[in-house]
């Protein structure tokens, strides 16, 4: 009889001490959702705000704090049984308060999304500087090959928002006074703007023909609209037959609609008897017109 009772008090006292011993499971557990709804917060953050920021570590020190979750607290006391009640303590309201979006246009975006555009504006930025260094580079050569070989007066260059514009006034280089056959001389200035324009392989191009206010009627042309279209058109033809890509190109004309200085004087009409071949920005994602 006495050894059995006192086998009972120790099967009793073996009861408690296992008891005892599976009180870490409580913070071990209670550390464990705390590193979880800190890993899902990082993970759902995609893009640094500061007011955002300071609501986490508000959030984080309440929740690390133990006010969030007592049972950390009330494990560590002395005496502290697995009967021990968890009376909610003060928890800081402000800390866990969501953040109410300032707009629609700020709303959470994926990190995703937010990597493409960021590398779509890099791309943009890019893009713009290579095109701006093209369009300088066509234009000097364009200005010192037209000083070399006289066409200094004939031959303007200019970057717009447009793009690169080339005038080239039609008086005794391109055409005749009434006619749209180009005239040998221009042969070779046409060959190297082709040449130049084939360096922008992906721009395309506009040609444009201009006349002065002098109505013109003659059987081919009756009046300067069918006139500065064909003369656009005879310029097309010649650079697509000398390499650049027809698919680029296109003709219009315009008559006297779009004036570059006065038809009160015989320099202004010379001035406005002109093509004008414009290579057309490419769209960078930066505001360009096309």
């Amino acid at each position: 009889m006495p050894r059995g009772h006192g086998g009972g008090r120790r099967r009793g006292g073996g009861h408690k001490e296992e008891a005892s011993d599976e009180r870490w499971l409580l913070t071990y557990a209670d550390m464990i959702t705390l590193l979880m709804a800190l890993f899902m917060v990082l993970f759902s953050i995609s893009s640094v705000n500061i007011s955002k920021v300071q609501v986490l570590q508000k959030s984080l020190r309440a929740a690390f704090s133990g006010d969030i979750l007592p049972g950390g607290k009330a494990i560590a006391k002395p005496g502290a049984s697995a009967n021990t009640s968890h009376a909610p303590s003060s928890i800081d309201v402000q800390a866990i308060v969501p953040v109410t979006a300032p707009s629609t246009s700020q709303t959470l975006q994926s990190p995703a999304h937010t990597a493409a555009g960021q590398v779509a504006q890099a791309q943009a930025a890019i893009g713009a500087q290579n095109q701006a260094r093209l369009f300088t580079q066509i234009k000097h050569e364009l200005d010192e090959y037209a000083r070399i070989h006289g066409f200094g007066s004939k031959v303007q260059t200019s970057i717009t928002p447009r793009g690169l514009v080339i005038k080239v006034l039609t008086d005794d280089l391109l055409f005749a006074s009434g006619e749209a056959s180009l005239n040998t001389r221009s042969n070779s200035l046409l060959s190297e703007i082709g040449r130049l324009l084939n360096l922008a392989g992906e721009h395309p191009i506009e040609v444009e023909g201009n006349t002065d206010n002098v109505p013109i009627h003659s059987g081919a042309y009756p009046s300067n609209w069918e006139l500065s279209t064909a003369r656009a058109s005879t310029v097309v033809r010649f650079l697509a037959e000398h390499g650049v890509g027809a698919a680029r190109m296109t003709a219009a004309g315009f008559a006297d609609q779009r004036p570059v200085a006065s038809d009160a004087t015989a320099a202004g009409r010379a001035r406005n008897r002109r093509v004008e071949i414009v290579l057309k920005r490419v769209d960078t994602g930066e505001g360009e017109e096309p």
